[in-house]
């Protein structure tokens, strides 16, 4: 393959991203049963200093030691919530379920829900993807989605780039993040909340600011708040894997009728 080649197709796959983000974000602006989606979440690992006597509990898979930082971030790259602290060997779905279960934690307005990769699994207010399926846009690059489950796959990978994008944001404007820390480890913590708190200003002064983010939102009503046995945990679960089904059928329905002669 000659160099021009590789170019087109790397354009090509580029834009093919971006229209299938373009038109999900549409469709979540017109379809009724899809606008509840509010927003993305996932983690990230900022370097730790902590005693030599805990340092293996603040160990990541990568062998550095750092904390695990849970963040849930609107559409438009801003900060909804912010969990950091959590040692760096602790599983996303533990910290998460952590961030619900505070009095004054994570809290989802009720009917809304985030996108989540497959490792927080679902539950209420939180839809990850399909197991077993297609997902990442790359592998949708040569192949067009066959089902319901694959064009839900593709674009909710397509939407949860959004995470890693503030993410990136958020390291490159303050490299503070990714530097050996010297404060205690409550300062530490601070640090990186004090971060997202001016990441978000700066979006909010500037939204144009290409490094960027907006104020924390407080809900005062219709908010979810975890206190459920394990049984009605694994019964919102199931009702929650049915909404999604519900949506990845509904975004199949009109993708076919637009694509009909494509096939």
């Amino acid at each position: 393959m000659d160099h021009n080649s590789i170019r087109n197709a790397i354009v090509g796959t580029a834009a093919s991203a971006l229209a299938f983000g373009a038109l999900l974000i549409q469709t979540l602006k017109s379809k009724k049963q899809i606008t509840h989606c509010v927003g993305a979440l996932d983690g990230t690992h900022v370097r730790a200093s902590v005693p030599l006597s805990i340092q293996g509990r603040f160990r990541s898979r990568k062998g550095g030691t750092t904390q695990n930082v849970l963040a849930a971030i609107t559409f438009d790259l801003k900060f909804a919530y912010v969990l950091a602290g959590w040692e760096g060997s602790a599983h996303d779905s533990r910290v998460l379920t952590d961030a619900l279960r505070r009095p004054r934690g994570f809290n989802i307005p009720e009917g809304k829900y985030y996108l989540a990769d497959a490792g927080y699994g679902i539950r209420n207010g939180i839809i990850s993807p399909y197991r077993g399926v297609r997902y990442h846009l790359k592998e949708f690059s040569d192949h067009r989605p066959e089902n319901a489950k694959e064009l839900f796959n593709l674009r909710h990978s397509s939407l949860r780039t959004t995470v890693e994008r503030v993410f990136g944001i958020l390291k490159k404007r303050f490299r503070v993040l990714d530097a050996e820390p010297f404060w205690d480890f409550q300062t530490q913590v601070d640090v990186v909340l004090a971060c997202t708190i001016i990441h978000n200003h700066i979006m909010g002064v500037d939204p144009n600011d290409l490094i960027n983010e907006g104020l924390y939102e407080e809900f005062e009503s219709n908010l979810i708040v975890s206190t459920l046995t394990a049984r009605e945990e694994r019964e919102e679960a199931i009702e929650w894997a049915a909404k999604r089904d519900e949506i990845a059928e509904a975004m199949w329905s009109e993708y076919m009728a637009r694509n009909i002669n494509l096939f």
